[in-house]
């Protein structure tokens, strides 16, 4: 695999006291009607390994904070937690959370900004670092700090993966912003002997905002969420249309107790909801189990799963990409081999 290195830069900042204080990071906490995302967990156990202290920053309506503040309170490696409500929040927009994170880090000493690699952080991050003047590092799968020279090294995936960039941002960077690659870390886990202080935010209102929520809409299922399934099995363009997509893969998946992805090529075909895209562009899992079943293993989508403890690959193409990374592969007709299975799977 290809290493690159590159030193990030930034014009001296008024700040500059910040320089030379001990890592102190703001991870910013992502939720769900009341419950943490399993990614910015992640995140939290990337930013304890800087070394320092961490706080924790959860945003949202009254009714879900309140809760999620007190889980996270004992999350194992935070220091602390701040908590801000507002009605504006009850929808997070990088519009009107922005100005709050823009506003607490030009008032308090921290070092480094973390958050997972989550669609709301890459639009949130980027955003206020522009407004600090300061680079966004993405993506990241290691961190290390350098209390000596107060610099931070990190790794992250380029070239779909194929090449692994490492990164070094000096200590003439007074705040540092990055986001995680969750399968790269372990979720911080919870400690019921542990409590980390709690205090609260004023919110900063925005009136003018240029951005309105209208609606969220989400995908319901019974089977497990795929960005945290131990297990997933996902389908390719092989599998013809929706209809066989769906009768050929949910009865594996249901046999399995695991979740479903979907290539691209099967998103784009209709196949598929989107939620469901695994690879570069999609959703990045690393399960204990990943059966790829018609899938001919473009780069894009190796990129997404081939962290996978154990991959299993279907396919009628002896010569398919997917073979090349595949820990057990079977050259069948999927629509003889699977059925099959699932009638052995089953008690």
């Amino acid at each position: 695999m290809l290493r690159a290195r590159a030193v990030l830069s930034s014009r001296t900042l008024s700040r500059s006291y910040a320089t030379a204080s001990p890592p102190h990071a703001l991870v910013f906490l992502e939720h769900r009607q009341g419950v943490l995302d399993s990614g910015s967990l992640s995140a939290l156990t990337a930013a304890e390994q800087l070394g320092g202290k961490v706080t924790g920053l959860v945003v949202g309506a009254s009714d879900h904070v309140q809760g999620v503040v007190e889980k996270a309170k004992k999350l194992k490696g935070l220091t602390s937690v701040l908590h801000s409500t507002s009605a504006q929040y009850t929808e997070l927009l990088p519009e009107t959370v922005s100005p709050l994170l823009e506003k607490l880090l030009s008032d308090n000493l921290f070092t480094h900004v973390v958050s997972s690699t989550s669609s709301f952080a890459k639009s949130l991050l980027p955003r206020v670092a522009a407004k600090l003047d300061a680079p966004a590092i993405s993506d990241v799968t290691s961190v290390e700090h350098d209390s000596s020279s107060n610099s931070t090294t990190f790794t992250r995936p380029i070239y779909a993966g194929n090449a692994i960039a490492t990164v070094r941002a000096p200590s003439s960077i007074p705040i540092k912003f990055f986001t995680v690659r969750s399968t790269a870390f372990a979720a911080a886990p919870s400690q019921d002997s542990a409590e980390a202080d709690a205090s609260s935010l004023e919110p900063v209102e925005v009136t003018d905002s240029p951005i309105q929520h209208i609606s969220t809409t989400l995908t319901k299922s019974d089977r497990p969420d795929l960005g945290v399934a131990s297990r997933v099995v996902s389908g390719g363009r092989a599998l013809k249309n929706a209809e066989t997509f769906a009768s050929t893969l949910y009865p594996l998946a249901d046999a399995l107790g695991a979740a479903v992805g979907a290539s691209r090529a099967a998103v784009d075909a209709g196949y598929a909801d989107n939620s469901l895209q695994v690879g570069q562009t999609g959703k990045v899992v690393a399960p204990e189990l990943y059966m790829a079943v018609g899938i001919s293993g473009a780069i894009q989508h190796l990129a997404g799963m081939k962290d996978s403890k154990l991959i299993v690959a279907i396919n009628k193409d002896p010569d398919a990409p997917i073979f090349q990374v595949a820990d057990l592969g079977l050259v069948a007709d999927l629509f003889e081999a699977v059925p099959e299975l699932v009638q052995k799977i089953k008690p």
